[in-house]
């Protein structure tokens, strides 16, 4: 069985954690971690509209994609320390929730943290994008708190009663 470990920036310890702990001995886990595409497209575009064409040494989105690359390698690397098993690392770039769900085609098991608001249970803890992943995963998901879960205090109130009672409609004056 494939085990796919999202591998995202402040969150993957946990993720890695749950990993050990839940996927089984014979799994093949797969660490995976996604850049934004949009992430250097901007600088290209800045650098093309406003500084002008010509000098692709300049071009400060060369630059990023570096550094995005290398910034993934060494995440990855550090993840799979942790988890302390051979593994496959897999670096992508494009819609991080497109790519994650992608990846996770044929997987056993997805694993991921919660990314919203983790001060409260609920539909907030959340991102877009990992709402996205949950919502559109091909295979089981294990979702983590990248923390302690905040208490059952922290639940949202239940919706208000409707404004009266719902009973049959009224017939009103109508023809006899």
């Amino acid at each position: 069985m494939r085990v796919v470990v999202w591998v995202v920036e402040g969150t993957w310890p946990a993720c890695v954690d749950a990993a050990r702990v839940y996927a089984p001995p014979d799994a093949e886990p797969v660490l995976l971690h996604v850049t934004p595409a949009d992430l250097s497209g901007a600088a290209h575009g800045a650098f093309a509209g406003l500084l002008g064409r010509g000098r692709a040494d300049l071009d400060p989105g060369s630059r990023l994609e570096d550094l995005a690359a290398r910034s993934a390698q060494r995440l990855l690397a550090a993840a799979a320390q942790r988890l302390g098993r051979p593994c496959t690392r897999v670096a992508r770039t494009g819609r991080v929730e497109q790519e994650v769900v992608m990846a996770a085609g044929g997987a056993g098991l997805l694993v991921l943290a919660r990314d919203g608001d983790l001060a409260h249970l609920g539909p907030h803890s959340l991102g877009p994008a990992s709402r996205f992943v949950v919502d559109h995963a091909p295979c089981p998901v294990l979702l983590v708190w990248p923390e302690a879960a905040p208490g059952a205090g922290t639940l949202p109130p239940p919706p208000p009663p409707p404004p009266h009672p719902p009973g049959r409609p009224s017939r009103g004056r109508g023809r006899r």
